[in-house]
């Protein structure tokens, strides 16, 4: 084996392991995307509603927000990060108590979260880059499950298992 062959290896090696190690880098540094949030009150009065996440894993806070939205108004708080994580939206009366409380899960494939308000309750609307696991959220009366802690949404629409998109392919 001569001397060229072997630089010529030793070269590709470092190339190789350099290439993991930036793919490793951007990965750790790199821009993971926002998921934009608007809340509209299409009601006749004013409600006062809470955003909290909380990441997925290690239950770190990653996300507080109250606002008092009036009607026909449109707020748009700041962007969530696109991680795996747990949305909770607090929907409060007159007097400052729960009246709903709803989550929905928060995925890298979500583009969007919209959040309506009405007389009636609240709906949550979950956009993701898939349009079968497209998540909506509805409940006009008080959720004592909500209440008391339990963050599984209640569904409604258009959401689909990974079960049923398969058969449906």
């Amino acid at each position: 084996m001569n001397r060229r062959t072997v630089l010529r290896s030793a070269s590709v090696l470092a190339t190789v392991g350099l290439a993991g190690c930036i793919q490793g880098v951007q990965e750790h540094f790199g821009l993971q995307g926002v998921v934009p949030v608007e809340i509209h009150n299409s009601g006749s009065q004013s409600y006062k509603i809470q955003l909290q996440a909380r990441e997925l894993g290690n239950d770190r806070r990653s996300y507080n927000e109250q606002y008092s939205v009036s009607p026909n108004e449109t707020a748009y708080p700041p962007h969530l990060g696109r991680t795996e994580q747990s949305l909770q939206v607090v929907l409060f009366d007159e007097d400052n108590e729960q009246e709903q409380v709803e989550a929905v899960s928060i995925t890298s494939d979500t583009e969007f979260v919209s959040i309506e308000l009405t007389d009636a309750g609240m709906v949550i609307e979950v956009d993701r880059a898939d349009d079968a696991a497209n998540e909506t959220v509805t409940n006009a009366t008080n959720d004592s499950s909500a209440a008391n802690g339990s963050t599984e949404p209640t569904t409604a629409g258009n959401e689909t298992t990974d079960s049923d998109a398969d058969s449906a392919s």
